[in-house]
């Protein structure tokens, strides 16, 4: 059996499905995908076109040079597809993924434009978002409640009625 993975956008109006393993997923650094990803690097894996298809609504594109296009939710900015027209395949954003645990990057490219303390910063420790001082409990109770983030799967219909 193959393995289906499903992704989407922040506000769950451009959801896909690809059907098989993502090839080569990588961390992008170039300066072109930082931009794209307002970040450090973009990740992205590829899949077959024939194995991917968008289950909900329709991507925006921008032409970010003149053979790649970068395709992304014009309802809330989600980045969600690399492609090179012409190509066979396609990049989604490994970040929305529903399971992006699942699909850990296997290679860099663009190390050109790599931020030279990525490392260093990694490997700091952390804290939760619950542990950060600006949000009490009455702050996460409020984000809980009013959360218009879609769910990490796919969903008939988006978003719920509101009772």
């Amino acid at each position: 059996m193959t393995a289906t993975i499903s992704g989407g956008c922040q506000c769950g109006a451009v959801r896909y499905r690809v059907h098989g393993p993502l090839n080569d997923p990588h961390l992008c650094h170039c300066r072109m995908c930082q931009k794209a990803a307002g970040n450090y690097f973009m990740p992205l894996g590829g899949a077959k076109r024939d194995a991917f298809e968008i289950t909900r609504g329709e991507p925006a594109w921008f032409h970010s040079s003149g053979p790649v296009r970068r395709g992304f939710c014009a309802a809330c900015g989600t980045p969600l597809f690399f492609e090179t027209v012409g190509f066979e395949g396609i990049n989604v954003t490994l970040g929305s993924l529903d399971d992006p645990a699942a699909v850990p990057p296997v290679s860099t490219y663009g190390t050109e434009a790599k931020m030279p303390w990525l490392a260093e910063a990694a490997a700091r420790d952390g804290r939760t978002t619950e542990e950060e001082e600006f949000l009490d409990g009455e702050r996460v109770r409020d984000i809980a409640a009013t959360n218009r983030q879609h769910p990490d799967h796919d969903t008939g219909t988006w978003p719920p009625a509101r009772s």
